[in-house]
């Protein structure tokens, strides 16, 4: 697996651009916005992008997917189907928060935890982790030890917990009971800021190391 981390929007979220270097079959993960920015890095690194795939409903995550799926003619996929009401309210959402004026937006199939996904000979299993949003979910490559955990979890941080139908408990959950169990060498890349390993995190994380549970 390669991927190319491509910064989107004022809230410098983490879009991903993840592909298979044998077949250059590719998938987007959380975009965002900035559109042309995704689509220049497409041509350049010569992928081609089957499918578009989300971790959670808010926009900074997902203002551009539909525009983007259209533009490709590919399946947006993700997250599960408990944000469904958050992907209904993003036109709201982009004029409260300044974001380009954003439609509803349908996903072709929400994801179910365990479920498997692949691009080109890459495999990614969906991991439910609420807490953040109800439906939020994690994207993890066993093969490569790395995982896309959208905004569970953060180098020296955690999720926020302050929105609609947030809960702190089932986040703290999500990131001890079903990340952590994955591996302390595994590599992962947030919604925001820079990659961290789980081990890395369970040391110093102040919101979610070993030594608050242990």
């Amino acid at each position: 697996m390669k991927y190319q981390i491509i910064p989107v929007t004022s809230y410098q979220q983490n879009c991903s651009l993840i592909w298979c270097n044998k077949t250059m079959k590719a998938a987007v993960i959380d975009p965002g916005g900035d559109l042309e920015r995704i689509l220049a890095e497409v041509k350049k690194l010569g992928v081609t992008v089957e499918k578009l795939l989300l971790t959670h409903g808010h926009i900074d995550h997902v203002g551009a997917a539909k525009r983007l799926a259209e533009h490709l003619g590919i399946q947006v996929l993700g997250p599960h189907k408990d944000d469904e009401f958050l992907l209904e309210t993003l036109p709201e959402e982009s004029k409260e928060f300044g974001f380009p004026a954003c439609e509803i937006l349908v996903p072709d199939e929400y994801l179910d935890d365990g479920a498997s996904i692949s691009v080109g000979e890459l495999t990614l299993k969906v991991i439910h982790c609420p807490g953040h949003t109800p439906g939020h979910v994690v994207f993890y490559s066993e093969a490569d030890k790395m995982a896309w955990v959208g905004d569970v979890l953060f180098h020296g941080s955690v999720g926020r917990t302050d929105f609609p139908r947030s809960n702190h408990q089932d986040l703290i959950n999500s990131i001890t009971k079903k990340l952590w169990p994955l591996g302390r060498e595994v590599e992962f890349v947030p919604g925001h800021g820079p990659i961290s390993t789980f081990g890395n995190e369970r040391d110093q994380n102040p919101f979610v190391a070993d030594q608050l549970f242990y």
